[in-house]
């Protein structure tokens, strides 16, 4: 069945005569069982189960088209398509997300899918196949590390804030660099560097409270990939941008994170669940600009003599516009391979092109542009 067929079923039988675009719950189960539609017994539990998680008990049928013609488009993976053929995601009919008496760790599991995925069938999908082997170790792992060599040059400088105005910060091994840009390693090892408390602390607090759930629903493969190209785009940046500045933080691969979930929360706003979105949404912009408006004081406030300039600010923007190029493309395709999608080609050409002229850049535009770089430390 397609989208014009089903479309078509529902006009002739007078199921949304004003044309809202919803049709009653109960009266669509009653269709799909009094009705030879060619569905297996698989998708049409999903149909129903969609149906019956409404809680105003109206389902928008437009949806419902858009679920049909999913499961039956090339665009799925082999997997799930495999897994429709055997009735493996079969729903049942009452609502498994709502039901009581689940343990904590499956409670969790219930908030991620609410949090993350903005369709019901995904959701329910989600929560019966997860399995907490393996673990989010990706997000987990970054941000261990990152308190572990910030508590070690904490110790060693003797100070928890403004790290970067100490003489001896530079001297990092991690740091970005402007005098150091042949070795490459620094345009991602800076990550695990930090201003000082109050930047580790906003950091580490989004990459669990978001890259964690991202990286459960989406996989380690996928959200590593966005959180480095956000930390890289980051970096190469600042060497156009900025060529002056130092970097530190892992700023612009959480900003990558943030900006592609947000993004995927507006662009799905009727489907997300997710409680008090619209207050959470302004909670989390507000937070990003105040983020970025002390990254930039800092750039800009007058640097002591021997620390030179202090950390560009230009990291965080090009970690939002990853965020919202690739990491919007990656979180829309829950079970779906991206390399089937032509979206997914065009941004990584893209991010392609913009590498390629950031080494050149790096390579040549210093010297031919004169760029009077601070001696490195």
């Amino acid at each position: 069945m397609d989208r014009s067929s089903l479309l078509q079923l529902i006009q002739e039988q007078q199921l949304d005569p004003e044309n809202t675009g919803f049709i009653g719950a109960d009266t669509f189960t009653g269709l799909v069982h009094s009705h030879e539609l060619p569905l297996d017994p698989a998708k049409l539990d999903m149909l129903v189960a969609l149906a019956q998680s409404n809680e105003q008990g109206q389902v928008c049928y437009q949806e419902l088209v858009d679920l049909v013609s999913a499961t039956i488009s090339s665009k799925r993976s082999s997997s799930f398509k495999r897994a429709i053929a055997n009735g493996q995601r079969a729903l049942p009919r009452d609502g498994p997300l709502d039901e009581p008496g689940l343990g904590v760790y499956k409670r969790f599991v219930r908030y991620v899918a609410y949090e993350i995925l903005p369709c019901e069938v995904d959701r329910r999908w989600y929560f019966y196949r997860h399995r907490s082997c393996p673990p989010p170790v990706f997000m987990a792992s970054v941000t261990l590390a990152q308190i572990i060599v910030f508590l070690c040059y904490g110790a060693r400088l003797n100070k928890w804030v403004l790290q970067t105005y100490h003489p001896e910060y530079m001297k990092s091994p991690l740091v970005y660099h402007p005098g150091h840009r042949a070795r490459a390693w620094r345009f991602l090892t800076y990550m695990f560097m930090h201003v000082g408390l109050e930047q580790l602390g906003f950091n580490a607090l989004l990459q669990l409270m978001i890259g964690v759930p991202l990286e459960m629903v989406h996989g380690l493969l996928r959200i590593s990939l966005l959180y480095l190209a956000g930390v890289l785009a980051g970096s190469l940046t600042v060497s156009i941008t900025d060529m002056r500045a130092p970097v530190v933080g892992g700023s612009g691969g959480v900003y990558a994170l943030c900006s592609a979930h947000l993004a995927n929360v507006v662009m799905n706003w009727a489907g997300m669940r997710c409680p008090y979105k619209l207050l959470r949404m302004v909670l989390a912009l507000v937070c990003m600009s105040s983020e970025v408006g002390r990254a930039v004081w800092l750039r800009f406030s007058p640097p002591l003599p021997a620390s030179g300039p202090q950390p560009s600010f230009m990291a965080h923007l090009a970690g939002a516009v990853v965020g919202v190029s690739m990491g919007l493309t990656i979180l829309r395709s829950y079970e779906e391979r991206l390399r089937d999608q032509c979206g997914w080609w065009v941004v990584l050409l893209a991010y392609g092109t913009f590498l390629l002229f950031a080494v050149f850049w790096n390579v040549f535009a210093y010297d031919l542009l004169g760029a009077h770089i601070p001696p490195p430390p």
